[in-house]
């Protein structure tokens, strides 16, 4: 095992702690309350699910679409945070005989996304007991968990802090403003930004203590990984936005014809790239601690790929 080499501000690791024990909350008790999702409301709003630019539908099947978009965002949350708690404690063995403090911040961010991934599961059920059947979410966590943990760590965490940005733009921006969506749906994402706001300080703390051991050729090569992961989780957007729009399709209550099918599927897909994708690789902190990495080439790379999901 190698010991932790690298100054770190133990401060910033303790502030976390305190925040986190300030903001504790239990998925029973703070969270569901006992509620079930309404199905005359929305889940995500129209600055995420893009639903208002499809002109075609009527105002029940886009409140609708809304709905299977809000499920398959509980669905994706909990999905990425199972790679990113694996490799969070992967990464806390830096600090099992060193800096403690630094170490219980990064078991206690553990243990909370082990706590998201069962509220996340919790909103799948609650979902699946109001929606039709047939609904469709075929991903595994484990798979993709493997397959990202095989990059190298730079490029995980740069992913990972990505995430975790634009789930805190997602909810003071669009969620939190809206007063049509579910009070369900918006307590869940309060509660989890909360925890995820600490949990990006984290990230960036561990993503430039990583970065200060790398030389050139492995920033490089991280670079080449970072680029592999986005296309990644672009493939899998595909796959879910054409089970989403099929499932849209079956339980909407009309026939839609096979180009109001592909409508529907290019704006769900599109709303997904810019939730998952776009939204964090435009996030100006997100861009300023990237860009204090990279060379102006290797940035380059990166834009010139998500360009092309634009």
């Amino acid at each position: 095992m190698q010991t932790q080499t690298i100054e770190i501000d133990s401060s910033r690791y303790a502030q976390c702690i305190a925040n986190s024990k300030k903001i504790h909350w239990e998925i029973e008790r703070d969270v569901i309350r006992g509620r079930r999702f309404e199905m005359d409301d929305k889940f995500l709003p129209d600055g995420l699910s893009m639903v208002d630019r499809l002109d075609f539908l009527t105002g029940d099947e886009k409140r609708f679409l809304s709905q299977i978009q809000g499920r398959t965002y509980a669905n994706i949350f909990g999905l990425v945070e199972r790679f990113i708690n694996a490799k969070m404690l992967e990464l806390s063995r830096e600090y099992w005989l060193g800096n403690q403090t630094a170490l219980e911040a990064l078991v206690g961010f553990c243990d909370q996304e082990l706590k998201h991934q069962a509220l996340f599961r919790r909103v799948e059920a609650l979902a699946g007991a109001q929606m039709p059947p047939g609904y469709r979410f075929e991903i595994d966590p484990d798979d993709v968990a493997r397959a990202v943990l095989g990059k190298r760590s730079w490029a995980v965490l740069a992913l990972t802090l990505h995430i975790e940005l634009f789930t805190q733009v997602h909810y003071r921006n669009s969620i939190n403003p809206d007063p049509a969506l579910s009070a369900l749906f918006k307590d869940v994402f309060l509660f989890h930004w909360k925890e995820e706001s600490q949990h990006a300080i984290l990230d960036e703390l561990e993503w430039k203590r990583l970065d200060r051991t790398m030389t050139d050729a492995e920033r490089a090569a991280a670079v080449d990984d970072f680029i592999d992961l986005v296309i990644a989780v672009d493939g899998i957007l595909q796959a879910q936005a054409a089970a989403d729009a099929a499932y849209f399709a079956a339980a909407c209550g009309r026939v839609l014809d096979a180009a109001t099918q592909a409508r529907v599927r290019g704006g769900v897909l599109a709303a997904y790239r810019w939730q998952y994708i776009l939204s964090g690789a435009a996030h100006p902190h997100f861009q300023e601690v990237l860009g204090g990495m990279v060379s102006a080439a290797q940035l380059g790379r990166i834009e010139a790929a998500l360009a092309t999901l634009a």
